[in-house]
């Protein structure tokens, strides 16, 4: 296998930092159409009529279907070039953003956001690794890492608040429709800029089986674990986690026994370092996004902010996430090793949690600040994570290095949800219904109040008077004791990953 010599794609330096710029498009795009959508969601279903579980593919269809398309799509990157593929696909996803914000039904919206998961799914892959291509050097690719995390952050930061005032001032097909001129920047000058890109020679012939083996092992997976946070398990949720791992396996084995794989995974475990970095980055996602799952529900029902304050709330928190991602680079040059700065994020990781254990009963200002801190030491690993998976990867399989490490990002937030939703959820509804019983609470309001906590503060309201006002206060009670439990877990699991790093990445420059 070689690797076909490509032309020099920006000999100036400065215009390679103009390419990163827009380069950077692509990834505010996604962060401001995942975190706009769960604020636009009500609106949608208001428009629509929607049944619960149309909602439920609204929201799910698109990130599962980048799940499932990663690899896949980052294989492609490295046959076609990345240049190519980023231009297709973003092409494609402005194209369904303009169609999304014109969508007449929910059925219609939900398969234009499955085409959407499967187009952005060529974006990450292809800018990371042009990213790779674009700086040879060490210190300034980090830097342009950290920025890449950074422009991230601030579409998801900044996707709440502006789509708030968009769902006020226009309803809920502006906040589709204005992610377009985001990308026109992009696709205009992707042909001047990234001119060529590497290619590996011989491997044009694409592995369509291995693609589909991932795709059936990724989709009914991930799909199995977010029903499992929604409901209890049951025949359909466990044929589809046992189907996936069996597809899993069966792609775990063609990739370590194909001549030309579509994952390498014979390099990711030869390498300590690249494999340790790969399982950091799959655990440590699901930190972040179980505390997703619970803080938006304890500030919005507990405290009675609305939608925008809440989004604006975890904003300045992301914050802190932005920081890290760009101190990252200049604290790996000066300790000589990425491996210890990540270990020290997971470390601040970890004081922010126990933050968060404590300051649940103390205020939301507190539950806030321990969110910035998770955040601000959760960005090192994103930016150094990301760099040691594709600069250890040779030159030709940058993106499937990339297309891996935002897999494994995508499987680990899933995880997270699912495994400590049910543990938060469980030790919410156990609390709850202890209470309740003891309050004399009628068995048809305990079997409703358990459903969910927005139900049960809904309930609340319903009730009035003292009756509800009680019932309130026992479910703010039972959800700030399960937010504790499962801020103890994640304490337990960023100890482990803090102590792996400095084991496993310390040699790592």
């Amino acid at each position: 296998m070689s690797i076909k010599t490509a032309e020099i794609m920006i000999a100036d330096t400065q215009w390679a930092w103009l390419a990163l710029g827009l380069l950077c498009c692509p990834a505010v795009v996604l962060a401001f159409d995942f975190s706009t959508l769960y604020l636009a969601l009500s609106h949608i279903a208001v428009s629509f009529n929607t049944t619960p579980v149309e909602e439920l593919w609204i929201l799910d269809i698109s990130p599962l279907m980048l799940a499932g398309f990663l690899i896949p799509m980052g294989g492609m990157c490295d046959r076609w070039g990345n240049s190519r593929v980023l231009l297709i696909g973003a092409a494609f996803f402005t194209v369904l953003l303009a169609i999304a914000s014109m969508t007449p039904t929910a059925s219609a919206l939900i398969i234009v956001r499955a085409a959407m998961g499967i187009a952005g799914a060529t974006l990450m892959p292809a800018t990371l690794g042009l990213i790779r291509e674009l700086f040879q050097n060490a210190e300034q690719r980090r830097r342009a890492f950290s920025i890449f995390t950074s422009a991230y952050m601030s579409g998801f930061a900044l996707g709440p608040i502006i789509g708030g005032a968009l769902l006020d001032l226009f309803g809920w097909r502006a906040t589709f429709f204005l992610a377009v001129p985001i990308m026109l920047p992009l696709l205009m000058a992707n042909p001047m800029i990234f001119r060529k890109s590497k290619t590996i020679e011989g491997q044009r012939d694409y592995d369509w089986l291995s693609s589909i083996l991932f795709l059936a092992s990724i989709l009914p997976f991930v799909h199995g674990l977010q029903e499992l946070v929604r409901v209890e398990i049951n025949f359909r949720t466990a044929l589809c986690l046992v189907c996936g791992l069996l597809a899993g396996g069966m792609f775990v084995w063609r990739q370590l026994n194909a001549r030309y794989p579509l994952l390498d995974l014979n390099l990711i475990f030869s390498n300590s370092g690249l494999a340790n970095a790969l399982l950091t980055l799959f655990l440590a996602p699901s930190i972040i996004n179980s505390l997703t799952f619970f803080v938006p529900q304890y500030l919005q029902f507990t405290y009675g902010l609305s939608a925008v304050a809440v989004g604006a709330s975890i904003a300045l928190a992301a914050l802190g996430k932005i920081i890290g991602a760009l101190l990252s680079p200049t604290l790996s040059r000066k300790a000589g090793s990425a491996g210890v700065i990540i270990g020290m994020g997971l470390l601040a990781v970890s004081l922010g949690l126990i933050t968060i254990m404590f300051g649940v009963d103390l205020g939301p200002a507190w539950v806030l600040a321990g969110l910035f801190v998770v955040y601000l030491g959760n960005g090192p690993l994103d930016t150094l994570g990301t760099d040691i998976m594709v600069s250890s990867a040779p030159y030709g399989k940058s993106a499937s290095a990339a297309a891996a490490a935002e897999t494994a990002i995508e499987l680990g937030g899933g995880l997270g949800i699912a495994i400590f939703g049910i543990l938060g959820t469980a030790h919410y509804q156990r609390i709850l219904t202890d209470r309740l019983i003891s309050g004399h609470m009628e068995s048809s309001v305990i079997e409703r109040a358990l459903n969910s906590f927005s139900v049960v503060m809904a309930e609340a309201f319903s009730l009035g008077g003292v009756e509800g006002a009680y019932l309130q206060e026992q479910a703010s009670a039972a959800f700030a004791s399960s937010i504790t439990t499962v801020a103890g877990y994640t304490i337990i699991l960023a100890l482990f990953l803090s102590l792996l790093s400095f084991v496993f990445l310390r040699k790592t420059a």
